[in-house]
C-alpha cells in the first residue's frame, strides 16, 4: 500500500512515549503505567475504553520501548490455531534471541472460554505477555481466568484540549501529516471538530482528512477549513453558540428541571440541539437530575431518564427525541425531593472522617462476641423480614443520613420501628 493511501489516523499514530496523548490518571509522568514501562516492567493487560483513545497505539508503544516482539490478532477472525502459532514462535524468539512477545488481541471481549483458555498457560509461565484491546468492560464480557491474570487499565475519552493537540500536530506533520498541504483552519472549527468528535482522536483526524482532501483552494491557494466545511464532513450543524452560552443553556436547563418548569426545560433541551449539541450530554445531565431533585419522590424518573439515554445510543436521532421530550416531561412533571443527595453527602462526609472506625462484632465476616454482648448477628428474615440491631459503627450508630422527605411517594416511606426493644 504506498504511503498516500493509509489513512491520516494510521499516518499520525504516536512513535513515541511522550508523542502519546491523553490518559494522564494512568500514563502521565510519574503514574502507573508510564512508570512500569520506563522501569521495564509491563505484564499481561488488558486496555478498555471507548473507540479511538489510543488502546492500539499504546500496545504497539510498550512493546516498541521494551524492544520486544508484537503480534497481532483479532478476536473476530481468529481461533485457537492462531493463538498456538503465536506462541510457538514467541517461545522460539524467547529462546533463540531472547526476544519477549506481546500477543496484541484487538476486540479481546469476542473470544469465546476455550479461545482465552488457550493461551492461560503461556502467560502463566511467561511464554508470552498477553495485551487484550477492547471497548467493553471486561469484568463482564470476558472470563474471569483472564480477567485475573491480567491488570486491567481503562482509558478515557479525550479531552478537547487533547483533540486539538492532535489535530494540531497532524496539520503541521510534514512527514506523516498534512503539513505540505497550505491547510488554514479556522479556531472556530478546531474547537468544534474537538467537540463533536466524542473523545474519539480517529474520528476527528478522519474528518480533517477528508475536509483537506475536498476543499478547493481559495484565491490565495489555501485550503481554508472553517465550521462549515467540517459540518459537512461529520454531518453535523456547527454550534450557533459559543462556548459560554452553550453552559449556560445546559444551566438553565438544569435549572429548569429542578423548577418543574417543563416548557422551560423542552425549550432549551430543543436549543442546545439545534445550535449542535451532542443529545447524549443532555441525556446524562437529566440522569443526573432525576437523582440529586426527585430523587425517592419518584424514582421512576431516573428509569425513563436512562432509557433515553438507551435510546439515543441505540436508535439515534430523530426517532429518539421523542424519548428525550418524555423523560424531559416526566422529570419536570414529578414531584421533588433533594433527599439522595443530602444522605449521599451525609454519609461521605462520616465516611472520610471515621474511616478507621470499627466494624460491629455481630456484623464481621467471622463474628466474635464480646462483655457488651455484641456478638450475635440476628438473621432478619427469623423475624418476619426486619429486626432491630445495631449496623453503624459505635461512634456514628445513632447517625441519620435518609431523611424522607413529605414529597411523592416518599412521604409513604415509613420506617419500622419496634418500641421498647434495644439495639443489640
Amino acid at each position: 500500500m504506498s504511503e498516500l493511501k493509509i489513512p491520516l489516523a494510521q499516518r499520525m499514530r504516536p512513535k513515541t512515549l511522550d508523542d502519546f496523548v491523553g490518559q494522564e490518571h494512568i500514563f502521565g509522568k510519574g503514574k502507573v503505567l508510564r512508570r512500569a514501562i520506563e522501569f521495564g516492567n509491563v505484564g499481561s493487560m488488558i486496555l478498555y475504553g471507548p473507540p479511538g483513545t489510543g488502546k492500539t497505539t499504546l500496545a504497539y508503544l510498550i512493546a516498541e520501548s521494551l524492544n520486544a516482539n508484537i503480534e497481532k490478532l483479532n478476536a473476530v477472525t481468529s481461533g485457537v490455531a492462531d493463538a498456538k502459532a503465536v506462541i510457538e514462535k514467541a517461545k522460539k524468539d524467547k529462546m533463540l534471541l531472547g526476544k519477549d512477545t506481546y500477543l496484541l488481541l484487538d476486540e479481546c471481549h469476542r473470544w469465546s472460554k476455550s479461545q482465552s483458555d488457550c493461551v492461560l498457560e503461556a502467560i502463566e509461565k511467561g511464554h508470552i505477555f498477553f495485551i487484550g484491546s477492547t471497548t467493553e468492560n471486561p469484568f463482564t464480557s470476558m472470563t474471569r481466568a483472564i480477567v485475573s491474570r491480567c491488570r486491567v487499565f481503562e482509558l478515557k475519552p479525550l479531552k478537547i484540549e487533547d483533540i486539538k493537540k492532535t489535530l494540531k500536530r497532524a496539520i503541521l506533520d510534514k512527514e506523516n501529516g498534512l503539513g505540505n498541504l497550505p491547510i488554514i483552519m479556522t479556531e472556530k472549527a478546531m474547537d468544534f471538530l474537538a467537540d463533536v468528535s466524542g473523545g474519539d482522536a480517529r474520528t476527528a483526524l478522519n474528518a480533517l482528512e477528508l475536509a483537506a482532501n475536498t476543499t478547493p483552494l481559495d484565491k490565495n491557494n489555501k485550503i481554508v477549513i472553517d465550521e462549515n466545511v467540517i459540518a459537512e464532513c461529520l454531518d453535523k450543524k456547527p454550534l450557533s453558540v459559543d462556548t459560554q452560552m452553550h453552559f449556560d443553556l445546559l444551566s438553565a436547563f438544569c435549572k429548569s428541571i429542578r423548577g418543574s418548569d417543563t416548557d422551560a426545560a423542552l425549550f432549551y433541551s430543543q436549543r442546545l440541539i439545534q445550535s449542535g449539541c451532542d443529545p447524549l450530554i443532555i441525556a446524562r445531565r437529566l440522569i443526573a437530575h432525576c437523582s440529586e431533585d426527585i430523587g425517592m419522590a419518584d424514582s421512576n424518573a431516573l428509569l425513563l431518564a436512562i432509557a433515553a439515554f438507551t435510546a439515543i445510543e441505540k436508535i439515534g436521532l430523530p426517532e429518539a427525541m421523542l424519548n428525550l421530550s418524555h423523560a424531559i416531561i416526566y422529570a419536570c412533571e414529578a414531584e421533588k425531593s433533594n433527599s439522595v443527595l443530602i444522605a449521599m453527602e451525609e454519609a461521605k462526609k462520616d465516611a472520610v472522617s471515621l474511616r478507621d472506625d470499627f466494624v460491629p462484632n455481630h456484623l464481621k465476616n467471622h463474628p466474635t462476641t464480646n462483655k457488651d454482648g455484641h456478638g450475635k448477628y440476628k438473621y432478619p428474615h427469623d423475624y418476619g423480614g426486619y429486626c432491630k440491631q445495631q449496623y453503624l459503627p459505635d461512634a456514628i450508630k445513632d447517625h441519620v443520613y435518609y431523611k424522607p422527605k413529605n414529597n411523592g411517594k416518599e412521604k409513604n416511606l415509613i420506617r419500622k420501628k419496634f418500641k421498647g426493644e434495644k439495639d443489640v
